[in-house]
């Protein structure tokens, strides 16, 4: 039987989880994206916490492309994870493809400060 698109990321996403995980000097980036909006967490894999989160719907200026939505959310939890005192992540892309708004995310992170 053929995988579905969602199946197939799921498969992506398990073995991606097998080699990246998050602890408290350097928390996993997990990103998160929906047809409506894109989500971002700093998560500790080592005490299984989110030490700090953000989403496009959180985003008081909602105007312009997802991509851009996608750059804020990257910038705001880059702001969140400073507040922190953290400054390295290791990226966690959820099993979507490094493109479109999964980049804009990361580069707007990176924009923000954080190093991965």
């Amino acid at each position: 039987m053929k995988q579905t698109k969602e199946q197939s990321r799921l498969k992506r996403r398990k073995r991606i989880r097998g080699k990246v995980a998050g602890t408290a000097e350097r928390p996993r980036l997990a990103v998160f994206r929906s047809n409506k909006g894109i989500y971002a967490q700093l998560i500790d894999d080592a005490s299984a916490t989110t030490l700090a989160a953000a989403s496009s719907q959180q985003l008081s200026d909602a105007a312009g492309t997802k991509k851009d939505q996608a750059a804020k959310v990257g910038q705001l939890i880059a702001e969140r994870a400073k507040d922190k005192g953290i400054d390295r992540v290791v990226f966690d892309r959820g099993g979507y493809l490094y493109h479109g708004r999964v980049a804009a995310l990361a580069d707007g992170a990176r924009e923000g400060g954080l190093t991965f």
